[in-house]
């Protein structure tokens, strides 16, 4: 597998999906439902070869995969293998920073120029590629995943009654992570199960010289997508962002405009680190394991850096997980987690038939049971049913208790680019105290009326 590592474009993916689905995917993971069929290390086809010598098929890829993750140096790991098992098969892969991928995919489909394959994210994220007719439904090799992955699972990438891809992976984007001796310094054995107390937290472990919160907004998708969607939905409720979509409710009601206003008020406590806005999501990871705060918002993914990698058991047992508190007034749901697929892979529709069976073969491949049964055992949920293995933590029955509630909206998930754009400046602003919370929320509405005409 050959790499070259651009610096083009944006950044990690969503999707809207209702209670029903996080509920039938999240159980079916935990339950450990074994399917008839389910193993086979290779997938798909396997590795027959003939005895004639096949002409070399050269296949582009790009992802987005550049973060040191647990899962993303395993979809690497399988490609790797692919290519060893397939001779004949080259793969070329372009991995892409998150903060600048989507820009250039887009910027790929606009111009007719796409990758023979791609990662694609789900739901809205999908209409920019629909619209530009450039993408290959991949229906009839479904039978592959028949019993393995249910259609809520699918439903993310299925446009008019066809499938463009499969997902890798369920995440959570508002996982709050916490260092249990450091909350307990300042007089909290439990994570606060109210906002009001979670204020008067952060501002004793202020006082006692302890940054509460740290974010890494560099790459400006952190503060949107881990903070904002949790907050957003614990005022105004899951159902808010559809509403907006529908010209129901404007970002200007004052529900939205108190759940921006939280933004303000961590600042003024001076609750997050000073370096939020150029520091970048995995030097904050990085910042929070050593301890230099007390606090982290970041996707469930991560709790296998945090918490089932650590080598260092001791510090793994000391971080907690807790979701966003309750909002007194509030219309959302507190049990709620917002949570996406992810890591679905789109093919180009312009392949030669020479491409298309090599790009078919590599799904069936990339995607077996045990991409999913292996991904478990790093502890990340998913949405397959799969059998549970035997060396799965209890770190990821944890994450799938917490989350097993989870229906609330990742804001980019089901808003428009110009949207997602306009909230990332919005809060920008707002950490530097350039713009008030009001200010942000008409800018936003302006932009949904103006994208609405």
């Amino acid at each position: 597998m050959k790499y070259c590592v651009t610096i083009t474009n944006i950044r990690k993916g969503s999707d809207l999906v209702k209670s029903s689905i996080f509920k039938t995917v999240l159980i079916a993971a935990s339950a450990a439902l074994l399917l008839s069929g389910c193993g086979g290390a290779t997938g798909g086809e396997g590795n027959r070869q003939g005895n004639e010598k096949k002409e070399t098929v050269t296949l582009t890829m790009e992802y987005n995969w550049s973060s040191p993750n647990a899962d993303n140096l395993y979809y690497k790991e399988r490609i790797k293998q692919f290519e060893e098992q397939n001779p004949d098969i080259n793969i070329e892969a372009q991995d892409i920073p998150s903060a600048q991928y989507r820009t250039k995919l887009r910027t790929e489909a606009a111009g007719n120029s796409m990758p023979d394959m791609f990662i694609l994210f789900p739901a809205v994220e999908m209409e920019p590629y629909i619209a530009a007719d450039v993408l290959m439904p991949i229906d009839e090799i479904m039978d592959e995943w028949k019993g393995i992955l249910p259609p809520q699972a699918l439903a993310g990438f299925n446009v008019n009654g066809k499938q463009y891809a499969i997902p890798t992976k369920m995440t959570f984007v508002d996982i709050i992570y916490y260092h249990k001796d450091l909350l307990e310094s300042v007089g909290y054995k439990e994570f606060p199960a109210t906002y009001s107390e979670f204020l008067e937290m952060a501002k004793k472990l202020k006082a006692a010289g302890i940054t509460p919160i740290v974010m890494g907004n560099k790459n400006r998708w952190p503060m949107q997508s881990s903070f904002i969607s949790a907050v957003g939905d614990r005022f105004a409720g899951s159902d808010f962002l559809q509403k907006v979509i529908q010209g129901e409710a404007k970002f200007t009601d004052p529900d939205y405009v108190n759940a921006l206003n939280t933004v303000s008020e961590l600042v003024n406590l001076e609750a997050f680190n000073a370096d939020i806005n150029t520091m970048d999501e995995v030097q904050q990871q990085d910042y929070f394991l050593q301890k230099k705060a007390a606090i982290t918002i970041t996707s469930s993914t991560i709790d296998t850096k945090f918490r089932a990698g650590n080598t260092d058991k001791a510090a793994a047992e000391n971080i907690g997980i807790a979701l966003f508190p309750a909002v007194e007034g509030g219309k959302g749901d507190p049990t709620k987690s917002a949570g996406v697929i992810q890591y679905g892979i789109g093919l180009s529709k312009g392949l030669s038939d020479a491409k298309k069976e090599a790009a078919m073969k590599f799904l069936k491949f990339f995607y077996a049971p045990e991409l999913y049964t292996t991904l478990m055992s790093k502890g990340i949920v998913v949405p397959a049913l799969v059998e549970t293995p035997a060396d799965t933590t209890p770190y990821l029955k944890e994450m799938l208790e917490l989350t097993k509630n989870g229906s609330a909206v990742v804001f980019d998930s089901v808003m428009q680019p110009a949207l997602k754009d306009a909230m990332e400046n919005g809060i920008q602003a707002i950490l530097t105290k350039q713009k008030t919370p009001e200010q942000v929320a008409k800018e936003l509405q302006d932009t949904m009326d103006k994208n609405r005409r």
